[in-house]
């Protein structure tokens, strides 16, 4: 599965997926070298970009660069531009994130997705994915308040219908205390999940 784009909080524009972050220059025309979180190619097609402290940028254009990819921004012709921006974030509008084969998502597409326990009851919602250093996290909305739950198995399963995420499920052997103390958050009392609509 694809599934570039957990955001740092508070950094990327609404609506967008954070890409990688940039590494340095590359060359001594502006190319910057991106660390891409997903797949190269995904970036490759983009006609823009956002990179933090600098806003929405257009991609003159983009080289294949193992492990990432040069982006060459518009503005930016020497070293010294592409050196200005080590190590900000860049996100996509996810809007124009292309297509992905079916039975794959971007993060983005699991905002919204209702989180549920193994029996289907309700327990709250995805806000976003947070990218917590060596594994992504959900953010997770219920009751009792927020949790980060590790986006990974054994703690989550992602249930699809038709080839796009519905919801997020606790799998039968999460550990116990994810979403807190359940008598002090006022989980319990539920419903089964609704698949969100296509």
């Amino acid at each position: 599965m694809s599934r570039p784009g957990a955001r740092a909080p508070g950094e990327g524009p609404a609506d967008s997926t954070r890409l990688g972050h940039l590494l340095g220059p590359h060359g001594v025309q502006g190319g910057v070298k991106l660390y891409v979180l997903g797949d190269p190619a995904q970036v490759m097609a983009l006609t823009r970009v956002y990179v933090t402290g600098r806003g929405w940028l257009r991609l003159r254009r983009t080289d294949a660069l193992a492990p990432g990819v040069v982006l060459h921004l518009a503005g930016f012709a020497t070293r010294e531009d592409a050196e200005a921006v080590r190590g900000a974030e860049v996100y996509a509008a996810d809007a124009e994130l292309p297509a992905l084969e079916e039975g794959s998502y971007y993060y983005h597409d699991l905002r919204g997705l209702p989180l549920v326990a193994p029996d289907g009851e309700v327990l709250g919602e995805v806000r976003d994915v947070f990218d917590g250093g060596h594994q992504d996290l959900l953010v997770v909305t219920h009751p009792g308040g927020e949790a980060f739950l590790p986006l990974q198995a054994p703690y989550v399963l992602i249930e699809n219908a038709e080839g796009r995420p519905v919801r997020v499920r606790l799998a039968e052997d999460a550990p116990e205390g994810l979403l807190g103390d359940p008598e002090e958050s006022g989980l319990g009392a539920g419903e089964a999940a609704p698949e969100r609509e296509a």
